[in-house]
């Protein structure tokens, strides 16, 4: 495809809504469209107006009966999912620290085995980890770093302090680079997974996590790490048939299982639950959810 310049010129806020206008979206109260457009901005709100128009889309037509309030309302209800989604992963991500330290000083006895290449398998893959941990270490300004920049040499860096600053994409990293497939499976198991799928879900979690953090959009894309589907769950799981594990409904249910290992009695269920029940219009098909999704048995425990 050959590329041409950019061309499009920045439209004022009177602008954007009079094109929202003509391309066939009810705006109902103009003063508190200008104010979202201004606050929130024409470019990021598009992504929720998209869903609103008419096929071929590159037409740029709304459905009949289209609202500026539906795409706010699906905007918020993002909002609120990714809201909900990182106060579990947040869970997550501090027991699956806490669970390689505790588990890896016990297999390696070694206070320091992040940054000991004898405990993984690839040389390439551990120094890229090693040098982000040695960045990370660096450069933070924790009491605790700083306490022991003071107090001790620098050799023997404890895996309890760096798990604290390190974020889940290098955990994802190092687990998935562990040489001993014994050890790799013994953590594994802690969050009732096989090793290779609880590795998946990791890189797959730190991705969503990363979604959230930014503010990016959720609720109905189709991510790029797809995870390994689960086969042998030890705990109640869900139906895969005709699920595609990209969408987002799949990330909600590892999530769920996992939280069945990291804090039995969460309330991700029925906050789900509420949180869709707010918001009966977002169409929750396009997040992957199968009909009757609520009666399966993740969702009932």
């Amino acid at each position: 495809m050959k590329k041409a310049p950019y061309t499009k010129r920045p439209l004022s806020i009177s602008e954007q809504l009079a094109r929202l206008e003509e391309r066939g979206l009810l705006i109902d109260e103009k003063k508190k469209a200008e104010r979202y457009l201004r606050t929130i901005g024409y470019f990021r709100l598009s992504a929720y107006f998209y869903p609103l128009l008419l096929e071929p889309k590159t037409d740029h037509l709304y459905k009949a009966g289209s609202r500026f309030t539906d795409a706010l309302n699906m905007y918020r209800f993002d909002r609120k999912l990714r809201l909900l989604v990182f106060s579990q992963i947040e869970k997550i991500e501090i027991a699956v620290r806490a669970s390689i330290v505790r588990v890896g000083v016990d297999a390696t006895k070694s206070v320091s085995w992040f940054l000991e290449e004898q405990f993984f398998h690839d040389r390439g893959r551990f120094e890229k980890s090693r040098g982000l941990i040695m960045k990370e270490w660096g450069t933070s300004k924790e009491d605790f770093v700083e306490h022991f920049k003071t107090c001790y040499t620098e050799e023997n860096k404890p895996v309890w302090m760096l798990a604290e600053i390190l974020p889940l994409g290098v955990f994802s990293n190092l687990y998935m680079n562990i040489g001993k497939a014994s050890l790799k499976k013994a953590i594994a198991k802690e969050f009732g997974l096989p090793a290779d799928v609880f590795a998946s879900w990791l890189q797959c979690l730190s991705g969503v996590r990363n979604i959230c953090c930014h503010h990016n959009r959720l609720w109905n894309r189709q991510l790029p790490n797809k995870p390994k589907t689960l086969e042998r769950p030890v705990h109640p799981w869900i139906d895969q048939q005709e699920i595609h594990a990209e969408r987002t409904y799949y990330k909600l249910a590892m999530i769920r299982y996992i939280l069945i290992s990291v804090n039995p009695r969460n309330r991700f269920t029925p906050n789900l639950k509420k949180l869709i029940d707010e918001y009966p219009t977002v169409d929750i098909a396009a997040m992957g959810f199968p009909p009757g999704w609520e009666s399966q048995p993740l969702w009932l425990l």
